[in-house]
């Protein structure tokens, strides 16, 4: 049978790869597409694996007892389920109102669905009550993009720009482990004598391989980014030409970081005085330079203004638009870049647009055969949506695609008191996730190799799933679900659930949007091997690298935004004395729902293991192996005890890939952006005498 070319279903490199039905199962190769170049980590060799998992969601499933979560989940038609759900939809919106049902969304939904999803919640519910996991994720950094340049595209260059750089500062970011493949190009750097800093409070396999590696306490990146501009100040470092011709601002920036002397920056950070001043040394004489941005830095209460102070440091040393150089923000999910350009966050319409701004309402109204006054106003951001599900104003009916929030949101036991509130839940898996057990009504829906549609990589590289195997007869699309599901509802005639349809579509709503899809087709991505927005028309080559000519921003000039440092939202105390930070492990994905249920990753990590440093063991009587219970103001979980001597003496690291470190993590909001403090809350821990049955 013929091979198909697609793309890896994990992380937002989404490496090429190729499936070969065979009369057992289906082979995965890798493809020698731009990105990976024929690489392909444990997880993406393992994907195929899932297709014809055991665990496979094949039928619909509703209570056994109606309005009764306790009793079992039993199978039905869709029929049966989708009647339900939209019954379910109608009486809630009668008795509350129309945001009363909702929709949470995911970073894995393809472009088609996130576009979709986004316009179900705003047309069919006619409901302001969406947001998507992307909130947890990428929502700091691209605040502070579009604040600073005009426009968040995590990778402002091609991810292949990386290896040409002399100097590359990694900053809370782990590629060894969140994105093997992607190593080829720091690899290839290092051949050519590139010099690579990482920041990061544990010495990962990518700070291994680094030329330095600065290790501040966990909430402290802001005042290392301001310290570095205060040297870079202080030793005239600055690129004078690029700050007076191409931006605005650095006046106030200078000032705020006058006080942010290397000293105390040092006694702020506990890195030392002198490796900052080599590290803006390096970035300010060893060209092309780039600095390169994270989730460690950007998952805090103040993670929008973390980003910002890195930002600010690009633009001051004149980074920023030049060849092989610049500032960016690594994507984590699938699709974490589409999925956030057309629509699925609380304030956004396609292309980027404002759901607040008169024309983008106008644009898209009109595209989607509606009046602009039908729009609902802008939302709440996911956790806030999530903190208030089952209240007076808040969702009762929430619909939650590609994401399981029993896991991935902080502060897990009050994500699951909420919607344990809810008048009814439905998700849409392809496996019995955590969070689909607490459904009324679970939906299954089509893997990534079963379906067609575009994915947006962490370059703003437009890409093509194809599908390369027939889903199980009883198995839909979200597309067709969501069709089906405004059927119901009176609202069928605004949808359809033909990929290529709903792509054509999304271009058109897209147009003249910073994220402009309109000259991007099927068949250009498959001729061109994926297009990079912005591409206005068809006639236009693409953009793979931005800025070179000046900024989207209404003078076309950059920004500096003044930041100073404030510390986490919550700090070590007696009570609960070291920081707590989480993270990714290799062998694991996301909430773990899928990689979780593959043998060979599973048998090499099978359970959580908790990092903690040889002297904060002994002081607390722990071995290595053994079983160790962490504690927070939220919750407790139980971890298997990892002694590593390249993590601060003062910090725990938890992966989040099961039910367990989320119940610990602090909930404290951005300001901005909204993210919760993934990165740094209050922990205490003591050994556990007896491993859980």
């Amino acid at each position: 049978m013929p091979a198909t070319a697609t793309h890896c279903p994990y992380c937002a490199l989404q490496c090429g790869i190729t499936l070969t039905p065979e009369r057992r199962g289906v082979r995965l190769e890798p493809a020698d597409f731009p990105v990976n170049n024929g690489g392909l980590c444990a997880k993406g060799w393992t994907a195929a694996e899932l297709l014809d998992h055991r665990d496979r969601l094949l039928m619909p499933l509703v209570r056994k007892t109606p309005g009764d979560r306790s009793s079992p989940l039993r199978e039905a038609s869709w029929d049966e389920a989708l009647t339900l759900v939209a019954e379910q939809i109608k009486s809630a919106q009668q008795r509350y109102g129309p945001d009363s049902a909702g929709a949470f969304g995911g970073g894995g939904l393809t472009n088609e669905k996130a576009y979709t999803l986004g316009k179900f919640v705003r047309v069919a519910l006619r409901s302001s009550a969406i947001d998507y996991n992307g909130r947890f994720c990428m929502s700091s950094a691209a605040t502070a993009a579009n604040r600073a340049l005009g426009v968040d595209r995590g990778l402002p260059f091609p991810v292949a720009d990386i290896a040409r750089a002399r100097t590359v500062l990694l900053v809370g970011a782990n590629p060894a482990d969140a994105m093997p493949p992607a190593m080829q190009y720091l690899d290839a750097g290092r051949a050519e004598g590139a010099r690579h800093i990482v920041v990061d409070p544990r010495r990962t396999a990518t700070a291994a391989g680094s030329y330095r590696h600065l290790q501040p306490l966990p909430g402290t990146d802001l005042a290392l980014a301001n310290g570095l501009m205060h040297i870079a100040v202080r030793e005239g470092l600055l690129d004078q030409d690029f700050i007076r011709e191409r931006t605005t601002g650095f006046e106030a920036v200078r000032a705020a970081t006058a006080s942010y002397w290397p000293d105390r920056v040092e006694r702020m950070t506990g890195v030392p005085a002198e490796h900052l001043r080599e590290t803006v040394r390096m970035l300010a004489t060893e060209r092309p330079a780039m600095i390169l941005t994270a989730r460690g830095a950007e998952q805090h209460s103040n993670g929008t203004d973390t980003a910002q102070a890195w930002l600010n440091l690009a633009l001051a040393l004149g980074l920023v638009g030049r060849d092989a150089s610049g500032y960016g923000t690594i994507t984590g999910q699938g699709n974490g870049q589409g999925g956030r350009e057309h629509g699925q966050k609380a304030d956004q319409l396609p292309g980027y647009r404002k759901l607040d701004d008169p024309a983008a309402r106008a644009h898209v109204a009109a595209v989607w055969g509606i009046d602009p006054d039908e729009l609902p106003r802008p939302g709440l951001s996911a956790y806030e949506m999530i903190d208030r599900l089952g209240t007076d104003g808040g969702v009762r009916v929430l619909l939650v695609l590609a994401s399981n929030i029993v896991v991935s949101a902080p502060d897990a036991n009050r994500v699951r008191e909420r919607l344990n509130a809810l008048d009814f839940l439905v998700v849409s898996d392809i496996f019995r996730s955590e969070t689909a057990e607490m459904a009324d009504v679970v939906l299954p829906t089509t893997q990534w190799a079963e379906e067609e549609g575009t994915m947006t990589n962490l370059e703003g590289r437009v890409l093509r799933r194809k599908r390369a195997v027939e889903a199980p007869p009883e198995v839909r699309t979200d597309l067709q679900a969501l069709k089906a599901l405004a059927d119901c509802l009176g609202r069928g005639r605004f949808f359809s659930d033909e990929p290529r349809v709903v792509f054509d579509e999304l271009r058109r709503a897209s147009a003249g949007g910073i994220a402009d899809y309109a000259g991007i087709s099927y068949e250009r991505i498959e001729r061109e091997q994926g297009v990079f927005w912005p591409c206005p028309a068809e006639d236009h080559p693409g953009t793979p690298r931005l800025f070179a000519d000046g900024f989207p921003t209404p003078d076309g000039r950059a920004r500096f935004v003044r930041v100073e440092h404030r510390d986490p939202a919550e700090m070590p105390d007696r009570d609960y004395p070291y920081v707590l930070t989480t993270g990714r492990n290799m062998q694991q994905y996301q909430s773990g729902n899928q990689t979780r249920r593959v043998s060979s990753l599973s048998v090499a990590l099978p359970e959580p293991r908790a990092e903690l440093h040889p002297d904060l063991a002994r002081r607390h009587g722990i071995a290595d192996g053994d079983m160790v219970e962490l504690r927070s103001r939220r919750g407790r979980a139980v971890f298997r005890a990892r002694l590593n001597r390249g993590i601060r003496p003062d910090v725990i690291f938890a992966p989040f890939h099961w039910v367990g470190a989320n119940l610990l993590t602090d909930p404290a909001l951005d300001p901005h952006s909204r993210m919760p403090a993934f990165k740094a809350c209050a922990v205490a821990i003591a050994l556990v005498d007896e491993e859980p049955s």
